[in-house]
């Protein structure tokens, strides 16, 4: 039987709808727009299986809440800097090892459905 110890599981959370400050126009400073967010920290949750003790695992509501605090309150000219903020707000949980985050910013591209970037952060 092969060695999965070195596996990690994963936490998502999706379609995370967030209103804020996003692009680089001078119109897209002056009116919050939708945004759409995908998460996923990756983390080995074995003990969190084993125990069924949230102390355990990632708290994805408290991870949640940090993102929805500073986004809806911030002000980003990039798509790729919001992304990068959400990674470091993720990576601060101690048992999250990588997080991969999807940012989508619907109707900024005519003819589209959103355009987005995804990126990938670990603690190494």
């Amino acid at each position: 039987m092969p060695d999965n110890s070195n596996q990690l599981d994963t936490v998502r959370i999706e379609q995370l709808e967030l209103d804020c400050i996003i692009g680089i126009n001078p119109w897209e400073r002056l009116t919050k727009q939708r945004i759409t967010i995908d998460i996923e920290m990756n983390a080995d949750l074995t003990k969190a299986g084993a125990s069924d003790a949230i102390e355990y695992t990632i708290n994805y509501r408290t991870i949640s809440k940090a993102i929805i605090s500073e986004i809806e309150e911030s002000s980003y000219g990039l798509v790729e800097a919001l992304a990068a903020r959400i990674a470091e707000i993720c990576l601060q949980d101690p048992l999250t090892q990588s997080v991969e985050v999807t940012v989508r910013k619907p109707g900024a591209v005519r003819n589209a459905s959103a355009v987005g970037v995804v990126i990938r952060r670990s603690r190494s």
